[in-house]
């Protein structure tokens, strides 16, 4: 039984595994407001407000206060392993190999179902450019099947724009990790002069009154019809969507040129920014008109700037966001295929996949994870099961923040780069924070979610844990 548990010792990768370390602290706070910053705040607060009103300012705190302390302990973890692999590596370090092999497992989910959810996205508003220019593709080619039950298609059809971003950012990130880098941090750039001309518009339209009554739904979370949680915390649980992504930087370890230093400001620096811009964009969006306006669209900002009659800004607000969604797959794909490679060197994978290109990129798998996150975002619905990347989050960030208090106990003089503040306080409140947002979450995402990883446990048991490489 012991064995279930064997702890990895981490190493220096071989040579033909390395990769090479060309990014900076600033690369890698782009690479998180990229992350964090996208369809999170652009389309989740018209969720949130739905099912919170004016308390989904709040649940931006709470989902914040709650990233804030994962982040804090993602930051001390990295410091001491500087490898990629996030979460997985960390459990495998600390933890024993079966924990690790279920938050490897949940990442995957996370990180597949946050690619193919935005990359859908991403299709919907390209696809309503294109029909501006007078291009009209066919129905077919643009959206998913549609099921009319758990196994009868209603309709058939494949979302083929989605599938074309994926293998566009696919191709820059095989191109080079240093080029990807680059153009990332111009689109970050424009996706943060969006939300400020968002923020210059509405701000001046802030009313009180829009604010009452603050929490028609109260705070807790409570079942609503068709299992939506309502409430406060139950809008957190979703809002938590907005947040996380910082942990793609972890992923980027091997890749950083001083990964003791810049990954905790890259970690740190990402989500102090991106909470700042929530907060003020939140406020900006519930002050400028009613929560019920814009409560159930899926471009709230977009129409509350037509609503405020600003439709020249709402079209340029909606075309930029167009345009710098792809950030967030790019953050999110470099960290799967990267999450993937790690698996792949520990045996878990086919071993070739985790060859590197002559670029110093692992061009393999990043195709091999572009095909399989494509294949999601061609064929699988997405409407109920995306609120699973927050489900696989959870049980990632419960487990770095384990992690640092097993090491606090068994290895105080370890060395730390980065040591968590008030880590007795932090990291237990990180713990308790997720479990309660898991909670919150609607019941088909729980059992969806245990469903998953009961699989996973069959593919370990049978193909991984005999393959293992300590």
């Amino acid at each position: 039984m012991n064995s279930l548990f064997r702890r990895k010792l981490i190493t220096e990768a071989r040579p033909e595994h390395q990769l090479a370390r060309t990014l900076s602290w600033p690369h890698l706070v782009a690479l998180g407001v990229g992350s964090i910053v996208g369809t999170g705040i652009l389309t989740l607060i018209g969720v949130g407000a739905d099912r919170a009103g004016p308390a989904v300012l709040l649940s931006f705190v709470v989902a914040g206060a709650i990233c804030a302390c994962a982040a804090l302990c993602y930051a001390e973890m990295a410091t001491m392993i500087p490898a990629s692999g996030s979460a997985y590596t960390y459990s495998y370090a600390v933890l024993g190999e079966s924990i690790a092999w279920v938050v490897g497992w949940s990442l995957i989910l996370e990180y597949s179902l946050v690619v193919s959810t935005v990359a859908v996205g991403w299709s919907g508003y390209a696809v309503g450019f294109l029909g501006g220019l007078g291009i009209n593709l066919p129905e077919w080619l643009t959206h998913g099947p549609e099921m009319a039950g758990w196994w009868q298609v209603a309709r058939w059809g494949i979302n083929l724009p989605a599938v074309f971003i994926i293998a566009v950012v696919a191709g820059l990130l095989t191109l080079g990790t240093h080029e990807s880098a680059r153009i990332n941090t111009g689109l970050v750039v424009l996706k943060i002069v969006t939300l400020a001309l968002f923020v210059f518009v509405a701000l001046p339209h802030f009313d009180a009154a829009n604010l009452h009554p603050f929490a028609p739904y109260g705070y807790a979370s409570a079942a609503g019809a068709g299992g939506v949680k309502y409430g406060m915390m139950g809008a957190a649980a979703i809002i938590f969507f907005a947040f996380y992504g910082f942990d793609a930087i972890s992923t980027a370890a091997e890749e950083a040129k001083n990964p003791e230093r810049d990954l905790a400001i890259g970690i740190v620096g990402s989500m102090v920014a991106c909470t700042l811009i929530y907060m003020i964009v939140a406020a900006a969006a519930v002050g400028a008109v009613h929560f019920q306006v814009f409560g159930k669209s899926a471009e709230p900002l977009a129409l509350i700037l037509r609503s405020l009659g600003q439709p020249k800004v709402a079209t340029v607000v909606a075309a930029a966001a167009a345009i710098a969604l792809p950030t967030v797959i790019l953050g999110f794909l470099y960290g799967q295929s990267r999450i993937f490679l790690v698996m792949a060197r520990d045996g878990f994978l086919p071993p070739a996949l985790a060859r590197i290109s002559t670029r110093g990129t692992p061009a393999r798998i990043t195709a091999v994870t572009a095909i399989f996150v494509g294949i999601f975002a061609a064929l699988v619905p997405l409407d109920v099961i995306a609120s699973l990347a927050n489900a696989g989050t959870l049980c990632a960030f419960i487990a770095v923040a384990a992690c640092v208090l097993v090491l606090r106990r068994r290895d105080p003089a370890a060395r730390r780069p980065f040591r968590t503040p008030l880590a007795w306080i932090v990291a237990p409140g990180a713990i308790l924070g997720c479990l309660y947002l898991f909670t919150s979450l609607q019941k088909v995402t729980q059992i969806s979610f245990l469903l998953w990883n009961a699989f996973g446990l069959l593919v370990y048991f049978a193909y991984g844990r005999a393959r293992a490489v300590l």
